[in-house]
């Protein structure tokens, strides 16, 4: 099968695409004929070296912990799914690739209308978000900040604290983005040095609640503006939160996550903004466009 590999850690050039021996499922997996992958934050850490315990050292490495496909083998005790069925999922590594197996319980159906670009990007960034709002709580008429909010976790995390019942949102990105940002039903903001003055401006008696994933200043600055510093998480910027004394974003992801952000998206309420898709042969690219850090929206890998 095809793949996106590295042999060592390094820049996004280490990612080649190259042939691997097809994977095959086992009790209680399914394997996937991965239609599209999503490209995340987390890989091109990875990528450069970054592998906390439950990441082993081993190559070649295939990136990759968000797709879309159709099931073509069920492994022994599987039920639910059969060979043919359109499904999204995730795992930890393996997802740049056309062939992924998983355990059963990781993976949901697609609707028939999701394309399979905007499948991938779900599972990562989309349980990202809700972790990370379930985390803070989002309660009818919050004032919620959202830092990075043009990005692939920050469209996601706006557009679910609406759906929550969330009174404003306000994001901060670059002006370049702030007219996607209002698209979304945020208020926009320009990050940067300033930030926690301009968030004041529009908020005088604090935000609600913050998710960041923007980096150390742009937490400080959430921490200043909350009304509840225990309301405020970091999805990035884990030094400066243990600093702060701020808690840890909660929960793992789950298929009964995914299947509820599936409704959201079948009910109108979410849906992914598109950065690029690239083909699998460039997911070096697609590295760089991740790791810029200042695009908008997602980043997937197609592998048709």
């Amino acid at each position: 099968m095809r793949a996106a590999t590295l042999d060592s850690f390094g820049p996004p050039e280490v990612l080649r695409e190259t042939r691997l021996e097809e994977p095959q499922a086992g009790p209680g997996e399914v394997r996937v004929r991965v239609r599209a992958a999503g490209v995340l934050p987390f890989d091109v850490r990875v990528r450069g070296g970054w592998t906390p315990p439950f990441i082993p050292r081993e190559f070649p490495m295939v990136l990759g912990n968000e797709f879309a496909g159709t099931v073509d083998q069920a492994g022994e005790g599987v039920t639910g799914f059969a060979p043919g069925d359109a499904v999204l999922g995730y795992s930890v590594l393996g997802s740049y690739a056309e062939y992924q197996t998983v355990p059963v319980e990781q993976i949901v159906r697609k609707p028939d209308d999701m394309p399979w670009e905007v499948a991938a990007g779900f599972p990562g960034n989309g349980q990202g978000a809700h972790m990370a709002l379930s985390t803070v709580g989002v309660r009818e008429g919050d004032t919620v900040l959202v830092n990075a909010a043009a990005g692939g976790f920050g469209t996601f995390a706006v557009q679910l604290a609406l759906a929550w019942g969330a009174g404003t949102v306000i994001g901060t990105a670059g002006e370049r983005n702030h007219d996607h940002l209002r698209a979304l039903g945020a208020v926009p903001v320009t990050y940067g040095e300033g930030l926690e003055e301009r968030v004041r401006a529009l908020a005088p008696d604090g935000v609600d609640a913050a998710v960041d994933a923007a980096g150390p200043e742009a937490l400080r600055a959430s921490v200043a503006v909350a009304k509840d510093r225990d309301r405020v998480v970091t999805m990035v910027a884990t030094e400066e939160a243990a600093q702060l004394g701020l808690r840890d974003v909660a929960g793992a992801r789950s298929a009964e996550r995914l299947a509820e952000l599936v409704e959201l998206y079948v009910k109108g309420k979410v849906t992914i903004h598109l950065r690029e898709v690239y083909p699998l042969a460039r997911a070096a690219d697609a590295h760089r466009d991740v790791g810029s850090g200042h695009g908008r929206g997602k980043v997937v890998l197609t592998l048709d």
